[in-house]
């Protein structure tokens, strides 16, 4: 069986640096996961910097919308996982035009999945609500989704890390 380790905390807060470096210390063939897909020159800027901060020997994947597809292909080629973003995996699945359902079940299988697995795996997420209630309703809708993912992968997982400043705060 998978050890799920969710890591949260605001937008810069270190959550990737923590999912990083408890991914080299946890020794093993590892695969970055990278949600964010390619918006404009400043991302992909920032992109290529994040890649220069992992491990050469990391394999990294780019996946915008079909995590679930990819973990059927090489579930069990990896001894680590890192999946960095959850966010923007979800903002990348509302700009598809999936519905709340569509994006709640695509996690779900998700998380089915890792029980069939034996390894590590880390998943980054931005906790969404701890600031201001959106001005509009695809911000609330988002928020609304992000929170209620956020709350399935923390229920699911082995250990709940909250980074604040840089600064790990275990939840569970």
């Amino acid at each position: 069986m998978s050890k799920l380790t969710f890591i949260t905390g605001g937008a810069r807060s270190g959550k990737s640096s923590y999912a990083v470096d408890s991914a080299v210390k946890s020794e093993g063939e590892t695969a970055f996961i990278a949600t964010c897909a390619f918006f404009d020159k400043e991302m992909e800027e920032r992109i290529a910097r994040h890649r220069k901060e992992r491990p050469d020997n990391w394999h990294t994947y780019e996946e915008s919308y079909g995590l679930t597809g990819l973990f059927k292909k090489i579930g069990t080629e990896y001894d680590i996982f890192i999946i960095d973003c959850v966010t923007l995996f979800i903002s990348n699945l509302m700009l598809k035009n999936s519905d709340e359902e569509l994006i709640i079940n695509t996690v779900d299988q998700l998380l089915e999945m890792f029980d069939n697995f034996q390894c590590r795996i880390f998943v980054v997420s931005n906790e969404v609500g701890m600031g201001l209630v959106p001005d509009n309703p695809l911000g609330r809708k988002f928020r609304d989704i992000a929170g209620n993912v956020n709350k399935m992968i923390a229920a699911k997982a082995d250990e709940v890390f909250f980074i604040v400043s840089g600064l790990p705060l275990k939840i569970k």
